[in-house]
Parts: structure tokens; sequence; C-alpha cells
């Protein structure tokens, strides 16, 4: 029962007893009077009359009309005469109907008077007792009323004391109700903190739970700082601070392999002198120092540039994987003008042939060994050509990029033609005996043939040209579609563009409450570089989503993992790892003791934790031990 509520109950017991006790005390005190008054009158009329009777002849009509006058000109029960030897002369006797008060309230508070009496003389003989007595009606309508009245400003002042009490009571509880919302918020795994209230008691339970939510982040940022650390050590390159090669050569495959870009990019590979020579030329310290200047060029250019990754793949070799660059020539000059001007002036003159560079176009599902290889003869074909030279090698296959008017019609026709269709791959449990959802991944279909377009193919130009927000709208409604008409949950990929958009979120939310059935069945991922660059709008948009039913969660997890600390604020119901972490599991015993660590973390937030890109089922046992809650990828698909 809510506060307002016993605060309504409270007064109306406090009121009413109040109002029993009042009652009581002034009807009591009313009776009192009205009985004195009655007496009084009695008396007095007894007198007055006894007297006037006195004065006239003794005849007995004449008395007879005295008294029949003073009866019907007053409100008496009786007038009664009587002869010293007790007969009665003459006895006017009242009718009367109780009005005014109901019957339980006379028989509760019966009025008790006093008959006045008085002596009636014939000069000097008594001539007879007079006795008369009021009527006791009209004290009861007065009791009666009074009592009415009371009970009337009792409950007026009970409403008044009621409404200032409730007032009083919402802005004395507001506190309370913020201290409900963190509670609940907790428990809905975000870790607010609020303003501490001006009451005293309130203020003690606000602080105890900011402690505890303070507390809390501070473990979990701290947990977070060292697997952070263990993830820098374990994939990582000490000295340059770019991937390892075993963690590039995974994100390379993932670029192969995967649905998260498009079907072909540049695979740029840059090599510098023999390290043993530079080594020997410069010393450990300066050839460290050159490579450390070389690797943060190389980092810097995938700025912007969603999915290009470096990577340490030799002692003196680097490799880019760019899959944004529409060509190989443009990756080339791109990041060999980022070597010219940042790099090479520095060393030009310890070391004048500072490195050769190679750019090579990659297509999905091509093989990486060839790719490497291809990517090794021309780079030995660019140290051909002299000192800082770079060759780029395009792919004769590929197809002609499509202008940017005609990738226009082409995703506008898609959505308002209904080209847009959903592929389903399944999420399984940890042990990989039961689904947990099924992926909804966007396709496109560009022709009457059917031909299937990957998201990775041309979300990249919608999000260039603002088309995002219409197209992931069209994925929800696709969504919605199949729940309707199937069983089990789907998950949909939200555009790191789109969550930033406001009219996209209140669309989104319209539709959404248009099938609240569907909402519990209906989860909601966005790629974690969206996250992080949209984290505000992201936040809100999760708590929006929530508020509905449905479930949020975060793909592609853990390339940002130093900026994990903020998803004690969102609530996440789960994560999807980044597979580069995935592949090559088994073997990789950095890796493990970090994904366990992140599921550790993970769970103690309640966020459930899958893995992406498992390429063989003989790897769910590991996975599952690690604390995996469920996997996908083309082992399983």
């Amino acid at each position: 029962m809510s506060l307002i509520k016993q605060l309504w109950i409270a007064i109306a017991l406090v009121m009413t007893v109040a109002f029993g006790g009042s009652m009581i005390v002034s009807v009591l005190s009313a009776r009192h009077y009205l009985e004195q008054q009655l007496q009084v009158k009695n008396i007095d009329n007894a007198t007055a009359l006894a007297l006037s009777l006195s004065q006239l002849p003794k005849d007995p009509v004449m008395v007879e009309l005295q008294v029949a006058a003073q009866f019907d000109a007053g409100h008496y029960r009786f007038i009664r005469i009587t002869s010293p030897k007790g007969v009665v002369l003459v006895e006017r006797i009242g009718v009367s109907k109780l009005e005014g008060a109901p019957e339980w309230f006379v028989k509760l508070f019966p009025v008790h008077t006093t008959p006045g009496q008085a002596q009636v003389q014939d000069n000097w003989i008594q001539y007879g007792t007079l006795t008369l007595a009021s009527q006791e009606i009209y004290a009861y309508k007065s009791l009666w009323d009074g009592t009415v009245e009371l009970l009337l400003w009792f409950l007026l002042g009970a409403a008044i004391t009621g409404v200032v009490g409730t007032l009083a009571m919402r802005i004395i509880t507001r506190p309370l109700g913020q201290v409900v919302d963190q509670a609940q918020a907790i428990a809905e795994r975000r870790f607010l903190t609020i303003a501490e209230p001006r009451t005293p008691e309130l203020r003690s339970v606000a602080r105890a739970m900011n402690d505890m939510v303070g507390r809390l982040k501070a473990m979990f940022t701290e947990e977070a700082t060292r697997l952070e650390a263990l993830r820098q050590k374990v994939n990582r390159d000490a000295v340059t601070g770019l991937s390892s090669r075993d963690y590039f050569l995974s994100h390379l495959r993932e670029a192969l392999q995967g649905d998260q870009f498009g079907t072909s990019g540049t695979l740029v590979m840059v090599r510098l002198p023999d390290l043993n020579e530079l080594n020997a030329r410069l010393g450990r310290q300066q050839a460290d120092a050159l490579l450390k200047d070389v690797g943060t060029a190389l980092y810097e250019s995938g700025n912007g540039r969603i999915g290009q990754r470096a990577g340490r793949v030799k002692g003196a070799e680097f490799a880019i994987v760019c899959p944004t660059f529409a060509t190989a020539t443009e990756a080339a000059r791109d990041i060999h003008e980022r070597l010219m001007q940042n790099v090479l002036p520095k060393w030009s003159e310890k070391v004048p042939d500072l490195f050769h560079l190679s750019a090579v176009r990659y297509q999905r599902e091509q093989n990486m060994g060839e790719l490497l290889s291809r990517a090794d003869e021309t780079l030995a074909r660019a140290a051909s050509q002299g000192p800082n030279s770079w060759q780029a090698v395009e792919d004769d296959q590929a197809k002609a990029a499509l202008p940017a008017e005609q990738w226009r019609t082409l995703l506008t026709e898609a959505v308002d033609g209904g080209r847009l269709a959903l592929s389903f791959f399944q999420v399984v449990s940890g042990d990989g005996n039961s689904p947990l959802h099924q992926e909804g991944m966007l396709r496109l279909r560009t022709d009457d043939k059917g031909t299937l377009m990957t998201a990775g193919e041309f979300m990249p130009m919608a999000a260039q040209l603002n088309l995002t927000a219409p197209i992931d709208l069209g994925v929800v409604k696709l969504a919605i579609e199949h729940l309707r008409t199937s069983s089990g949950d789907i998950a949909v990929n939200l555009s790191a563009e789109t969550i930033a958009d406001h009219a996209f979120r209140h669309e989104l939310t319209h539709l959404l409450k248009a099938y609240p059935e569907v909402c519990k069945r209906l989860l909601f991922e966005v790629p974690e570089y969206g996250v992080f660059r949209q984290f505000d709008a992201f936040r809100e948009l999760a708590t929006q989503l929530k508020q509905l039913g449905c479930r949020v969660g975060i793909e592609y997890f853990g390339q940002r993992f130093a900026d994990s600390g903020k998803l004690a604020d969102l609530g996440l119901d789960y994560i999807k790892v980044h597979p580069s972490y995935i592949r090559g599991i088994t073997t990789n015993e950095g890796n493990q003791e970090f994904l366990k660590g992140l599921c550790n973390m993970a769970h103690a937030l309640g966020i459930t934790v899958v893995a992406l890109g498992v390429e063989n089922k003989t790897d769910l046992p590991l996975l599952a031990a690690l604390g995996f809650d469920g996997a996908t990828g083309p082992g399983i698909r």
C-alpha cells in the first residue's frame, strides 16, 4: 500500500476518533445546557401561569380557557392542575411527532427535564397545584443539527488535511522516489547515483545506495582496467602498440569470411629494412622508436574508418586491412602520404630508404594464404622501384563502383519496393543443445532473380547518403512480421548512424507500441564502435526499448574494452564478443584468460555473453567452460 493511501487512512482514523470524542463531549454539554434551559422554562412558565390563574375567578370554565390559551400558545407536553386532594381539575396533553432527528440519536442521547410546579391560590386558600412540561423534540433537533454541523466541519477539515498532507508527502517523499528509481535501475543492471535529499532519514538511505553504486562501479572499473591490460598484453605488439600477428590475422580472416564488412577491400603491406640491420645501424632503442613512429602513423590511418586495422606481422613488416577504400590505389596513396609526411622527415637522414608499400584488393571468401602471397609479390615489385616506393594491384574481377546517385536510387527503391529481406542464423546456448534466438541479418535483393547483397556491401553507402534510418526501420518491420507468424526470438542490428537520429527513435518507439506482444521477443543490437561513438544516444535508446519490453545488446564487443566501464549505466541484456577473440581460441591461452575474465565481469552485471564467429562446434565445450552463455558462427549455421 502506498504512503499516500496510508496517510489518508491515518487521517481518516484520527479524524474519526477526534470526531467521536468531540461529538460525545459536545452533545453531552449541549444536552446538559438544554435540560437546564427547559427546566428553567418549565419553572418560569408554571409560576407565571399559576400567578395569572390565582388572580382570576375560579370559575371552572375560565380556568380551563386560561390553561388552553397557554397550552396553545406554547410547546408543552402537558399542563395539569390538580386539587389538594389529588383530583385532576384541568389537563391538556400535547401529541407531537419526532422530526429533525433520528430515533437512534434520541435513544442514544435522551433529554430528561423536571416539570415545573406552582401553587394556584383562591384568595388565601390553595386552589390546586399547576404542573407543566415543555416539549423536548426541539431540543433533540437542536442537538442533531449541531452534531451534523460538527461532522461536516470535521469532514472538511479531514479533506483539507488530507490534500495538504498528500502534497506535503509528495514533496517529502520525492527523494524517496528517486531512491526507488535508483533501486529499480540497479535491478535492471544500471548503476546510477542520485542527489542526497535534505531529509536526514532519506539522506542516509540515498548515501548508502550511492556508496554501494560507487563501490560497484569502482569494482567494475578496476576489473575492466585489469582485463584491458591483459588484452593489450595478449593482442598488442609491445613496441608499436599495433595488433599482434595472431590478432591481426584473426581480424583479416573476419574481413574475408564474415558479414561485418563489404565483399571486397584492400590489404596494405609496409616493410622496413631488415630489423637486424636497423638495430645494428641505429641501436635497439632508436630502432624501437622508429618502429613506434611507423606504428603510430599506421594506427592513425584508421581513425574514422570502420574496420581498418593495422598489425605488426613480422619484425619490420606491417599490414593494414582497409575495408572502406574503393580501390587499392586509394588505400596505398593514403598510407604512403602519411608515412612520407609524418615519419620520413624525422628519419630520412638515418634511414633514407625507409619503407616499401604494396596494396592488393581482396574478395570475400578469398584464401588468406593466397592473399598474403600476392601482397608479398607486390611488395617485392615495389622494392624494385626504389626507396620509399609503393605498388598497388587492382582486382580485375571486381565490380565497378556505382555512382552515388545510382546508389541512392537503388537503396530508396529497396526500402519503398520491399526489396529488403532478412536471413536468419541460429544463436545456440553454450552447450549447443538449445537455441537462444535467431539473428536477422539484413539482405538487399538487387534484381528480380533474387540476388542478395549483404549489409556490409551497401550499408556504408547508405550511411554516406543518410539512408540508414528508413532501412533500419524497414528491418524492424520485417522482424515484427516474422515474429507474428513464428515462434522464438529475433535479434536485429541497428546502424551506428541511426541511433543518434531522434526522429528515428520516436518513430521506432511508436511502431513498437503498436505490437506490445512482440516486444518481449525482439532483441536490438548495435555494433560496439557505434555504441561508444554515440554513447548518450544509445543509452537513451536502450532505456526506451527496455521500457517497451525489448532486450538490448552490443555486437562485435571487445575492440573498445577500455571504455567498458560505461556499461554499468546501460542495463544491457547481452553482448556478442568480436570473432577476432574467438577464432583460434583453443590454442590462444592469453585470450582464454581474457575472455574468462570478461565473462565473469559481464555475469556480475547480469549480462549474457555470446561468442561470434565460432568456426567449429568442437570449440563449444571450451567456450562454455570460459563462461560463454551462447555462440553463433559458420561452424553452427
